[in-house]
């Protein structure tokens, strides 16, 4: 079962899913929405709309490396004033004044020679996909990802009014903005719909361009409190082998008063796919509750 104050489904090959909590309920995706910008890229440059390959705009770095966290871009999860200004409710900061903040210009290491979480990184490749489709984030998204699985619930977030009907009300009124890259809302089981669809070679993508999506750098081993026993970057993609399940493909998420992991577990007798969410603010509690629902 999921932990308490767990909203989660649990979804196996043929489609048939096992509900705990309030699964008709909208969540934040926080962090999830980076695997529906990778599957977004991905599709975009399958069709020949956008080159992962190319440098991104006279900038030293591909597409590849925002999408697998190997571009070196400095990311504003480590800004104090950043987190201040969330925390008393301020609007979000222009898009300058936030690229000023990181000192963008100013990589953490030469790209494709490390490894380092950077949403900044994925504000770059929103505003490629954006540049690609001539759209804004909502429309490009439910053209490539949500209307092809006719998911319901799943939409971007643009303003503090488009959150009035999350499930948290602590979290009504905060300005989706502060999450540059996008904040995807929707219920779990079209998170985990989503997820599902991408594990099936052909559905969203192509079986080659799964298979690079696929393509894991290994970044390290266990992480304390945490269900990893391994950990490692795809394109968009967490992957890693977890405590009693084996691989654990998908993604974590985590913003203010929520946290959520969705994730694909190939290695079980049956493979299933959870989307859990949870409050507070430990991204390990819904991985957690995750790996116990996989294993149930």
């Amino acid at each position: 079962m999921a932990q308490p104050d767990g909203h989660a489904v649990r979804l196996t090959a043929d489609g048939k899913a096992v509900h705990s909590g309030r699964t008709d309920a909208t969540f934040p995706w926080w962090s999830f929405t980076k695997t529906i910008l990778a599957i977004a890229a991905l599709q975009l440059s399958e069709r020949g709309a956008l080159d992962l390959d190319a440098p991104y705009r006279g900038r030293p770095y591909t597409l590849r490396q925002l999408l697998q966290h190997r571009a070196g871009v400095p990311d504003y999860g480590k800004l104090a004033a950043y987190h201040a200004a969330v925390a008393r409710g301020d609007p979000a900061w222009p898009r300058e004044r936030l690229l000023a903040a990181v000192d963008v210009d100013t990589p953490d290491f030469a790209p494709g020679t490390g490894w380092a979480y950077s949403n900044v990184g994925y504000l770059f490749v929103r505003e490629a996909i954006e540049a690609a489709t001539a759209s804004d984030l909502d429309t490009a998204l439910r053209e490539l990802v949500f209307a092809p699985l006719r998911l319901e619930s799943a939409r971007v977030a643009m303003q503090p009014a488009d959150l009035a009907g999350v499930f948290w009300p602590a979290l009504r009124g905060y300005d989706p903005r502060w999450v540059y890259h996008g904040l995807v809302v929707g219920t779990p089981g079209d998170a985990a719909a989503i997820l599902s669809a991408l594990m099936t070679p052909g559905r969203l993508l192509a079986p080659g361009t799964l298979a690079a999506m696929r393509d894991r750098h290994a970044v390290g081993g266990a992480i304390p409190g945490r269900p990893w026993t391994t950990h490692g970057y795809g394109l968009g993609l967490m992957i890693g082998t977890v405590k009693g399940a084996g691989r654990a493909i998908g993604h974590s998420g985590g913003g203010p008063f929520g946290v959520n992991a969705v994730y694909h577990f190939p290695d079980l007798d049956a493979s299933v796919t959870v989307a859990a969410f949870t409050g507070g603010t430990d991204e390990g509690a819904a991985e957690w509750a995750a790996t116990a629902l996989a294993t149930a």
